[in-house]
């Protein structure tokens, strides 16, 4: 990746997180793009560059995640089983990046409680969704190339796409709802899903 490339997504991150953290702090109709711009450093005119809108530059983190996923699964040893591949391909993309961790660390209770409220925002919600749904075939296509499938032509790689994304929504919930870690969460749901889903024993 060149320097120009390199620069433009670190811009972008930045935005897409100071749009998060003045939301989560203040609530989305206290937040201007103009605000987001001033805490990222950049102009207005360099965030309409980036997006559309607040709730797209919110949402542009869940979308670079997921690519980020893909381009990491690719990455991971060709042998390695589909299954035990995908936990750290995906743990390892909420690693903080220095946009999070030039930042003084929130309080979790705070900073949970302002994430539920961003994210019962109809916009955020909106682009939300939409981000997931553009990136699922990026994500189809990485598992389409480590298990020989074609997303295409065949239903196995977009479904397994699908229920990861599923799997990583409902750990992210559980993750605001109690106080367990993200990764182990994520594990967790992965570790079931590969085993079928048995019903918990009573």
């Amino acid at each position: 990746m060149g320097l120009r490339e390199r620069k433009k997504q670190e811009t972008r991150a930045a935005l897409s997180w100071a749009a998060i953290r003045l939301i989560v702090a203040r609530g989305y109709d206290k937040v201007l793009v103009e605000d987001i711009a001033t805490e990222a450093g950049v102009s207005p005119r360099t965030f309409n560059n980036y997006f559309g809108s607040k709730a797209e530059a919110v949402a542009s983190r869940h979308l670079d995640r997921i690519h980020r996923m893909a381009d990491a699964l690719r990455e991971r040893p060709a042998g390695e089983p589909l299954w035990d591949a995908l936990p750290p391909a995906m743990i390892e993309q909420f690693r903080p990046g220095p946009e999070v961790t030039s930042q003084p660390r929130p309080d979790r209770e705070e900073w949970v409680a302002g994430l539920r409220l961003m994210m019962a925002v109809p916009a955020i919600q909106a682009e939300t969704l939409r981000a997931g749904a553009m990136a699922q075939s990026a994500l189809a296509a990485a598992i389409g190339a480590r298990t020989g499938t074609d997303p295409d032509n065949e239903m196995y790689p977009n479904l397994v796409a699908a229920t990861v994304l599923a799997a990583l929504e409902v750990a992210n919930t559980g993750f605001m709802l109690t106080k367990q870690p993200l990764d182990g969460l994520i594990r967790e749901a992965l570790r079931q899903i590969s085993a079928g889903l048995p019903p918990p024993q009573q």
